[in-house]
């Protein structure tokens, strides 16, 4: 059973937590439980008896277990028309979109990251106004979950790509002028960033208590078609002397995102953040927390400067070859590159 449901005090909750548990079960260990949380094995049983009950089915529910999971199966080519069902996200720009296979994918999670400044936030507020483009216009016309763990989320620049989206939506359409007032009447900047959910974690255990429970939200809003945390490494790069509890922490919200990404059919993106690492007596770049945690993800891209533009690489994908290509941020937005796009170079 998820931790977050678990009729026990908020403290134990939270050590739970702390301590990487994001579920549990009667088969957990009652003593290496109690040596987690700093507690007797009186009460660690008392936990997991919980967790027990809470998991009871009816009678005859190994056999329900058993046909729910056989009624799951799909056919290839179920998977390869749901690939053309639920489609892509733009980005905004051609380039990127091209290399991406046609832009964010549904279905899957997207790793994304970069030095700073090189536009992370900028690109992931664009995939959350993005997200809500309608189905005419190529777009999926869901809403955005936004889980900003930097404080770096502006609803200021927000609300500037929410009107150059707008814009350009306007710009492509071959509309008569009244279509165009009912157009400007529906999809007005209020009602774009009405559609973006916004939660502020400011703690590693919030950020994991939040995905933990992310699903009942989605399952209460279920026209998100996309959830987008940035960044995904910050929590979890400061006060933790035990690698292994971090790992398996961010191991379970892993899990976690993949399943809603499949069960809920939209796109996961999360941006990461880069840090020094010591390789044949020098220091390179890389992405926080190391490869392991990442391998649920589907798609990783690296975004970097060369020169004064800057840059997205495919670096490791399941159905996308390695490939490269150049994007501007702009006042309207994330788009095609410029060549008036100055900037040192920092990569």
């Amino acid at each position: 059973m998820d931790v977050g449901r678990l009729p026990i005090s908020p403290v134990l909750k939270e050590r739970l937590i702390k301590a990487g548990y994001s579920t549990l079960s009667s088969s957990f260990s009652p003593s290496l439980l109690a040596r987690d949380l700093n507690i007797s094995e009186a009460e660690s049983n008392k936990i997991l008896a919980l967790a027990s009950q809470s998991n009871v089915l009816p009678s005859s529910s190994g056999n329900n277990a058993v046909s729910r999971a056989l009624s799951c199966s799909q056919s290839a080519w179920d998977m390869l028309h749901e690939e053309v069902v639920f489609g892509h996200i733009t980005t905004s720009c051609a380039e990127l979109d091209k290399i991406l296979g046609g832009g964010i994918s549904c279905k899957q999670l997207t790793e994304i990251g970069g030095v700073p400044g090189i536009g992370k936030t900028q690109l992931g507020i664009q995939l959350a106004v993005n997200v809500q483009i309608p189905v005419d216009y190529g777009g999926v016309e869901g809403k955005a979950i936004y889980i900003d763990t930097e404080g770096s989320f502006m609803v200021e620049r927000t609300l500037q790509i929410v009107k150059g989206c707008i814009e350009d939506l306007s710009e492509r359409s071959s509309m008569t002028e009244r279509d165009f007032q009912v157009f400007q009447d529906k999809w007005q900047p209020k009602n774009f960033l009405r559609n973006i959910f916004y939660f502020r974690v400011c703690s590693y255990t919030e950020q994991v208590d939040l995905i933990n429970n992310l699903e009942t939200f989605i399952s209460a809003h279920k026209d998100v078609k996309m959830v987008i945390v940035d960044s995904i490494a910050f929590h979890f790069r400061q006060d933790f002397e035990d690698l292994s509890s971090r790992t398996r922490i961010l191991n379970g919200m892993t899990s976690n995102l993949i399943k809603i990404a499949k069960d809920s059919k939209l796109a996961v993106v999360l941006m990461n953040q880069v840090t020094a690492k010591q390789k044949e007596g020098s220091f390179q770049l890389t992405l926080a927390l190391g490869n392991s945690w990442s391998q649920g993800c589907t798609n990783r891209v690296i975004l970097y400067w060369n020169g004064n533009e800057r840059y997205a690489y495919i670096d490791k994908s399941a159905n996308l070859r390695s490939a490269s290509a150049p994007y501007s941020v702009t006042s309207k937005g994330i788009r095609s590159s410029i060549s008036n796009c100055k900037r040192i170079k920092m990569m």
